[in-house]
């Protein structure tokens, strides 16, 4: 146990677990991302880039620059506590594919108290008896309950008693409940605002795409694949300098757009 007490505190931040991250200030966060990006001698060693993303907007809210090793994973606490210093009023929903689906983020959005819309990524989790594959609480006979409503007063998923229900003799008998409550804070991963598996929810996570969209104009028109300094700070700076000029770029855009919908309009 000593050695292994020894072992961890040997570490990185980046080394540990996604959890040590939780109570580390973002000053800390930023100065230890490993930046030794080698681009374009194999994939799996280029310098990987991570994106916050307005899914209106489509402004890139945060950045960070790793090595090409690091897991995604990793790079998302360290772009949610940079949006959490800016304060942004206008964000309140954080959507991620299945890379991003680790405790330790759900928590930390939930301590921004703001909701997450990740993907789930099941690893050999045996199912639960009672529930359907989104969670949702299942009849006698095995329907899923309907998501009704979120309250945010209790941090409650409130669920309403399937269809199906409606004609069979157990709901007539009583043996069915008409409504079901669960609090997010039982399990922050299975249960999301709005709930896993609702239209809702599936209409929040399309807003993913908006990411793979700058990701895409970064990559096309501002040459951000064409990074090939050898040092990680040199390649951090043209990094930045990409993203800069892109914001500048979409906010002379919108500006330009605006007044000319002003000028048609009188």
């Amino acid at each position: 146990m000593e050695e292994q007490a020894k072992e961890l505190a040997s570490l990185s931040l980046y080394e540990k677990k996604i959890e040590a991250q939780l109570d580390e200030p973002l000053h800390n966060l930023r100065i230890e991302v490993p930046q030794a990006p080698k681009w374009g001698i194999k994939k799996n060693s280029e310098g990987k880039t991570h994106l916050a993303v307005g899914a209106s907007s489509q402004y890139i809210l945060q950045s960070l620059l790793s090595s090409g090793n690091l897991n995604d994973g990793k790079a998302a606490i360290p772009l949610l506590k940079g949006l959490e210093q800016f304060h942004l009023p206008f964000v309140s929903h954080h959507t991620m594919e299945a890379g991003y689906d680790f405790e330790p983020i759900y928590e930390q959005i939930h301590r921004m108290s703001h909701q997450s819309n990740i993907a789930y990524n099941k690893r050999n989790e045996s199912e639960m008896i009672g529930y359907d594959e989104h969670f949702a609480p299942t009849c006698f006979r095995e329907h899923s309950y309907r998501y009704d409503s979120y309250d945010p007063k209790y941090e409650t998923l409130k669920y309403t008693q399937p269809l199906e229900c409606k004609e069979c003799p157990l709901a007539n008998q009583g043996q069915c409940q008409k409504v079901y409550k669960v609090r997010i804070t039982t399990d922050l991963r299975k249960y999301t605002v709005p709930a896993r598996g609702s239209k809702a929810w599936k209409k929040v996570f399309k807003r993913r795409t908006a990411v793979e969209r700058v990701n895409a104009y970064l990559k096309e028109f501002y040459q951000l694949n064409n990074v090939r300094y050898r040092t990680g700070k040199r390649a951090k700076v043209h990094f930045d300098m990409i993203v800069l000029i892109y914001n500048a770029s979409k906010l002379a855009a919108d500006r330009i757009n605006l007044s000319l919908k002003v000028q048609q309009a009188a």
